[in-house]
């Protein structure tokens, strides 16, 4: 067992007297009990509506609320944390931008997102497109799973508007250059934005230094509580932007003919927040700091190669994608088993790994698969999880000839 994961994995209760090899983190992660500590205690002393009640209870509620949204600006190097929304998630955030974004596009101006888009990042501004009239490009990928930019000078012109790239894939793991792309769409005058729900767990990440606009993450492949995300955002974007839903917080004054909104960032929050949520995702931060992101990246960045050096000495397997600059994903094909059978083999074995088209078909078919297997990793896996895993794979291998 590394050093670091022999010093965490006993915070998570979910792996207390159990052989669970868990493998599914780019999905969702487990909880350490700090996050659910925080989120009972919340319940049992705070549980009042933020922001509206002048009892003390009220009051406790709303001052943990703020605390957290300061807590996930300084995670992320904003300067102010009114920059902060919180939002159900990072599909929530990409869809709030699609809806707030799409009213300054006019028809024949382009959106630029790549080929290993999660869903949430191509829906959305698909439905746009669809509304406005305007084009969607792609950046392709190569054969080693990276970002494709010979054509660069044509993807990015004078039409480009919006510029919407994963900063990690889910199913590759390639690290995208992310300053690189920030500074093609500002030359051109797009609005840089940033899916972080994989990079936000695996990186230090800083705004500043990546200099996008926009960056969305999930709380829940964090360490934090599912349904609690966040959406950063410049504030002389934010305070441009139209509010995605109505009512509840987001108001300032409402007659019978009109209504005008509230500051930012309440303004996007529309109705009770999830504020509970919001205060774990804060416990789940300060975790993860005292950790420190640095260690974190190391330990995902040596397990990574680890994993792909031990799968590629298996018979008969198909790794995706090739890219040196990866973390923390690796998805992989077996010949003649189909992903799904090799799932509830592994499951026998108590391995979760995740199969299917992972929320990336297009991708998938560019790969020529219709479904691969998927490992993927966090700080509580180790070496020996990964030797579980190719001793299970050998077996099935052998069980299925």
């Amino acid at each position: 067992m590394s050093q670091l994961t022999s010093r965490v994995k006993s915070d998570f209760p979910i792996f207390t007297d159990s052989d669970l090899v868990y493998l599914d983190n780019a999905s969702t992660t487990q909880k350490p009990q700090k996050v659910l500590d925080t989120i009972n205690s919340m319940y049992t002393k705070s549980n009042a509506n933020v922001h509206r009640a002048l009892y003390s209870l009220g009051a406790r509620a709303t001052e943990e609320y703020e605390k957290s949204r300061k807590k996930l600006a300084n995670f992320i190097g904003a300067d102010s944390h009114k920059e902060v929304v919180f939002t159900s998630g990072t599909t929530e955030s990409l869809n709030l931008l699609a809806h707030s974004l799409g009213s300054n596009l006019n028809p024949g101006d382009e959106i630029l997102i790549s080929e290993m888009e999660h869903h949430s990042n191509i829906i959305p501004w698909q439905q746009l497109a669809k509304r406005t009239c305007a084009k969607i490009q792609y950046i392709p990928i190569t054969k080693d799973g990276e970002l494709d930019f010979r054509q660069s000078k044509q993807l990015f012109n004078s039409k480009t508007k919006i510029v919407s790239i994963t900063h990690i894939s889910n199913v590759l793991g390639t690290i995208n250059p992310m300053k690189k792309i920030g500074k093609l769409a500002h030359e051109c005058g797009a609005v840089f934005i940033v899916d972080g729900a994989q990079g936000i767990a695996h990186k230090k990440i800083n705004i500043k230094d990546i200099d996008c606009d926009f960056y969305a993450f999930s709380g829940h492949k964090m360490l934090g509580p599912t349904g609690i995300g966040v959406l950063w955002g410049k504030f002389e974007l934010l305070n441009k932007m139209d509010p995605f839903m109505g009512g509840g917080e987001m108001i300032d004054k409402v007659t019978m003919t009109s209504a005008t909104w509230n500051e930012v960032p309440y303004k996007f929050e529309a109705g009770t927040p999830n504020f509970i949520q919001a205060v774990g995702l804060g416990a789940a931060v300060d975790y993860l700091e005292s950790i420190g992101m640095e260690e974190i990246t190391n330990h995902e960045k040596q397990l990574t190669s680890y994993s792909l050096s031990e799968l590629q000495k298996i018979d008969n397997i198909k790794i995706h994608g090739s890219a040196i600059n990866r973390i923390g994903v690796v998805s992989f094909n077996i010949e003649n088993i189909h992903p799904h059978d090799l799932a509830q083999f592994l499951n026998e074995y108590n391995i979760a790994l995740r199969v299917g088209h992972h929320c990336a078909q297009p991708l998938l078919s560019k790969l020529n698969e219709t479904a691969t297997a998927r490992l993927s990793t966090y700080l509580y896996n180790d070496e020996q999880d990964i030797d579980k895993l190719c001793m299970a794979l050998r077996e099935i291998i052998e069980y299925f000839k």
